[in-house]
């Protein structure tokens, strides 16, 4: 089982910008994924990012490609979330996941990955 722990939430002024940072520990499998979503006040959990983590292939929804970006720390074994222009419509818990088994056409369902973190909260204030 992986161990992921989100942070680097908080609340920031629309037009800013925020790091998010989920080091994963424990025993994760040689071949897996990584990914961000989010879930907004309200609303179901949307796909935000995945990354390959062994050929740093990355995957992005296409509503925040270019906004956000996933940069990764091999050496720590640690997956950021850039977020940049953010929007008061970005306020969202925002979690991590791992998967050993993400099936690569499937990779934005929730489903795909069996670890998780419990969230760090982002607040975009207009």
């Amino acid at each position: 089982q992986v161990q992921l722990v989100e942070s680097g939430g908080g609340l920031v002024q629309a037009g800013g910008s925020l790091r998010l940072s989920c080091p994963a520990s424990g025993r994760t499998p040689r071949a897996y994924h990584m990914a961000w979503f989010l879930q907004a006040p309200g609303k179901e959990r949307e796909f935000v990012a995945a990354i390959y983590w062994r050929g740093g292939e990355t995957y992005y929804a296409d509503s925040l490609k270019g906004q956000f970006t996933i940069p990764r720390d091999s050496a720590e074994n640690t997956l950021d979330q850039e977020m940049n222009s953010l929007k008061p419509e970005d306020t969202a818990a925002y979690y991590c996941a791992a998967g050993g088994s993400v099936r690569i056409p499937a990779l934005s369902r929730g489903r795909e990955y069996d670890s998780w973190g419990r969230g760090t909260q982002v607040t975009v204030s207009s």
